[in-house]
């Protein structure tokens, strides 16, 4: 399967430079799969689409302020570190530019002299990375507030207005270096009235790193090779989802690929789930057969991406393509601070 075959044009003035006024009134394309039709309507407008007994699985990681720069020592060239995760405490795998030079064994300051808190490069990952450990008195996790800043994705050119846009308002968990964008339409008004209505909402954690947003390097989709992102589901988040399989009564939808792939990475063959944490590199293109999921809420991604792939998987290739080729009919808005939609 080529990479190739996951490419689209996208005119540039569709891709979302702000989010949009207020959450829920982002729009939503509905893609109904069998048989295939597609509806436009406003986010708001999701309870219309589930039902009592369904099962919402939110991804309540949060993003950090990962983006952090620094200085070699000695030197003083400027280097831009980008945290991806944490290994053990103070240790953490991340990306360096300019990476050559930056070698194993260089120091690095962060934020100036005041603060002194210096990284060590312990050595250089198969992917490219680095692994930083630093001689913070605190949790580096702790201080990234006073070091950083958030990492928008490089298609997002200014700052948004309002930094909180950024999160998910059910975050809770930091450690994600992107925000799990499909959230990002859901008010407390809305999750509300979800509730009300009988579906229930379940959360679990998988923590965004560079395997949600590597590119695509190879030419051949079976030869890409996802970097792994941890993941956090509880037994009781797992009760839940394992009733609602077992019950036939309600449906499991994901909010979200990286709730998708947590999910799909806990599954046995007959569609329930296990509790655990660990780290998942489960990579989701057609031909996958789907365990648990039963519908998807997600962005508009961009071509040739794994997340296109997985929603290709889930939808059929053709059908997606169709989907996005009507969205930038339409003047949709994509990617991070976009536009949704949901697939059942």
């Amino acid at each position: 399967m080529r990479v190739d075959d996951f490419d689209y044009h996208l005119p540039p003035q569709l891709i979302a430079q702000q989010p949009a006024v207020e959450r829920e009134l982002s729009r939503l394309m509905v893609l109904h799969r069998e048989p295939f039709s597609l509806e436009h309507r406003l986010f708001k407008d999701l309870p219309a689409y589930l039902r009592a007994g369904d099962c919402l699985v939110l991804n309540e990681s949060k993003v950090i302020p990962a983006r952090l720069r620094a200085v070699r020592e000695p030197g003083g060239g400027r280097v831009e570190v980008l945290l991806l995760h944490q290994i053990e405490p103070n240790v953490w795998e991340a990306l360096v530019r300019p990476g050559r030079k930056v070698p194993p064994g260089t120091t690095l300051l962060l934020g100036g002299a005041e603060q002194s808190i210096r990284g060590l490069v312990l050595e250089k990952t198969a992917a490219g990375g680095r692994v930083i450990r630093f001689d913070s008195p605190r949790p580096l996790l702790e201080v990234l507030d006073e070091l950083g800043s958030l990492p928008l994705p490089p298609y997002i050119r200014e700052q948004p207005a309002d930094p909180h846009r950024y999160q998910t308002v059910y975050a809770q968990v930091p450690g994600s270096v992107a925000a799990p964008t499909a959230g990002l339409h859901f008010t407390p008004r809305l999750l509300e009235q979800l509730q009300d209505q009988g579906v229930q909402i379940v959360r679990l954690i998988l923590h965004v790193g560079l395997g949600t947003f590597r590119p695509v390097q190879v030419d051949r989709v079976e030869e890409h090779t996802m970097h792994a992102e941890y993941y956090e589901l509880t037994e009781a988040a797992a009760r839940v989802i394992n009733r609602v399989k077992r019950s036939g009564e309600g449906r499991v939808i994901a909010v979200g690929t990286t709730s998708t792939r947590c999910l799909e990475s806990v599954a046995a063959p007959d569609g329930t789930v296990q509790a655990g944490r660990g780290m998942t590199d489960i990579f989701i293109y057609p031909g996958y057969r789907f365990k648990v999921i039963d519908g998807l809420i997600t962005n508009f991604h961009l071509p040739r991406s794994t997340l296109l792939m997985l929603v290709s998987a889930l939808a059929g290739r053709e059908k997606i393509l169709a989907a996005y080729a009507e969205a930038v009919r339409l003047s949709y808005r994509f990617f991070s601070f976009g536009d949704a939609m949901l697939i059942i």
